[in-house]
């Protein structure tokens, strides 16, 4: 069994199935069970860890399946969170990177804009975006999403210093688990805003790496992985002004509402339902009605419109 990993955390059997899994480049639980001899379940646990250390990256779907990241970036990440036996687990990585090598059909150029065709490219390339980030991350988040809404990665990235600023378009917020995944990542750190309108999606990573995906049909979508260029500093611009425009969803400290009333409101002046914003917040309709007029008083508003435009001129959201 190999453990040439160990010192970086991970499991000596996690790493026979990352590696099986970088030899198929997509494998479910029971593909790998076959392969390795164990039963279903342990293959399932081994996979759910690896992703969790940003090393595979489950696919969009309701089956279990999983795809590889590139050892280079995503050994790296690791390394930099964990020096002991730093050189051994390099030089596993640059093993791993000879593994992954050979299972793909080619090697990526460094052309200035880069085509990536698929749902596991793109999976792979935000993935990646992220692990070699160094100072910060800039997103424009709608659906779909090419594997899961959660970003595991994103909390290791935030552990060790990455500023992340994202801005959602209120139908990411609809969608279930996203609002509280939002929510926990804004407590690590992440400061986001939401945008009425957010017509694509975007990811620019220390202002050097872009990540667009050129239609959000997801089935055989194409992105483009954007270096330094004249097109990567107007997508930066654009990013910059979308931001400007986007409302806070993470309450100043001198906010006198309490975090869900915010919430509300913010849902609310972003353009969401009456019915999707009490899901989102577990309230019955006629719960968050109730709320949304005690706020009218408090506010000294006449309807919903006026309650967020005096909420905001105050700074509370």
């Amino acid at each position: 069994m190999t453990n040439e990993l160990t010192a970086a955390g991970i499991d000596p059997f996690d790493e026979s199935v990352y590696r099986a899994v970088l030899t198929r480049r997509t494998a479910a639980p029971a593909e790998l069970a076959a392969d390795l001899g164990c039963s279903v379940l342990r293959a399932a646990r081994a996979l759910e860890r690896l992703n969790d250390h940003g090393l595979v990256g489950r696919l969009a779907g309701v089956r279990r399946r999983y795809a590889a990241i590139d050892p280079g970036a995503a050994v790296e990440s690791l390394v930099r969170t964990r020096t002991a036996e730093l050189d051994r687990v390099r030089s596993a990585a640059d093993e791993l990177s000879r593994l992954f090598a050979a299972a793909q059909a080619g090697t990526a150029g460094e052309e200035e804009v880069e085509i990536a065709t698929g749902r596991e490219a793109l999976g792979r390339w935000f993935v990646r975006l992220q692990q070699e980030a160094r100072e910060d991350v800039m997103t424009l988040d709608r659906p779909p999403y090419a594997l899961t809404t959660s970003n595991p990665v994103e909390s290791t990235a935030l552990g060790r210093g990455v500023r992340y600023r994202a801005v959602y378009a209120p139908e990411a917020l609809e969608w279930p688990g996203v609002l509280e995944d939002i929510r926990g990542l804004v407590r690590r750190g992440e400061q986001a805003r939401v945008m009425p309108g957010l017509r694509i999606k975007l990811a620019i990573a220390d202002r050097r790496l872009a990540l667009m995906p050129l239609s959000l049909d997801l089935d055989g979508v194409r992105a483009a992985v954007i270096r330094p260029s004249c097109l990567l500093d107007a997508l930066t611009d654009y990013w910059e002004l979308c931001w400007n425009q986007a409302l806070p969803l993470d309450a100043p400290a001198e906010d006198p509402l309490g975090e869900e009333d915010r919430l509300m409101l913010t849902l609310l002046v972003s353009g969401l339902k009456d019915d999707a914003i009490a899901r989102q917040l577990g309230w019955s309709v006629r719960t968050m009605r109730r709320r949304m007029s005690r706020l009218h008083e408090l506010l000294g508003a006449v309807n919903r419109f006026q309650a967020g435009v005096v909420a905001a001129r105050r700074g509370w959201i």
